[in-house]
């Protein structure tokens, strides 16, 4: 069986260190690659095995159907980015790499990081959940006894890899 390919998109400035550590908690068994809306000022750890993909190249190879990702997050997501999703704007990596993931029927989850929403925002939201997108916000629960900000994105983080079928122990599950 192949590796999974799965690509972490992040745009908007606030929360970006959410899918760095996506990044750094996806099973090493998991191809990686990574999309940033700005140029990235991180250096990206060359242990991590990451692919860092520039946002202008729409010519990369996870810009196509044919490359095979197999899920992709954005987390997390400006509404400039969910909005351009749901009206098929496809003018840069991340919004490319989306609508390539919507035509070919894969696993897209959002993050949007904005509160609360505007009606605009929701409407975007439906539209692309009823394509299957996934809405997903960084939203924590109360049941798994977060006792620091580092437990609390562990849980979010770990809600999104359930979603991803990905196995992990990274929050207290309900009893």
């Amino acid at each position: 069986m192949k590796n999974r390919k799965i690509v972490v998109a992040s745009s908007g400035a606030s929360g970006v260190n959410l899918g760095i550590k996506i990044l750094k908690l996806l099973p090493q068994d998991i191809e990686k690659h990574f999309i940033m809306t700005q140029h990235a000022e991180v250096v990206l750890d060359k242990e991590l095995h990451i692919t860092l993909h520039e946002n202008e190249n729409i010519a990369s190879s996870i810009a196509s159907g044919s490359f095979g990702v197999d899920a992709m997050i954005i987390a997390p997501c400006s509404m400039n980015t969910l909005a351009k999703i749901a009206c098929g704007i496809a003018d840069n990596l991340v919004t490319r790499c989306a609508s390539v993931i919507i035509k070919e029927r894969k696993q897209l989850i959002l993050a949007p990081r904005e509160m609360p929403f505007s009606a605009i925002a929701l409407e975007n939201m439906h539209k692309l959940s009823m394509l299957g997108v996934i809405i997903a916000p960084p939203v924590m629960a109360y049941y798994s006894n977060q006792q620091t900000l580092d437990d609390m994105e562990n849980f979010i983080i770990g809600k999104w890899f359930d979603l991803l079928k990905i196995e992990n122990k990274l929050y207290q599950r309900w009893e």
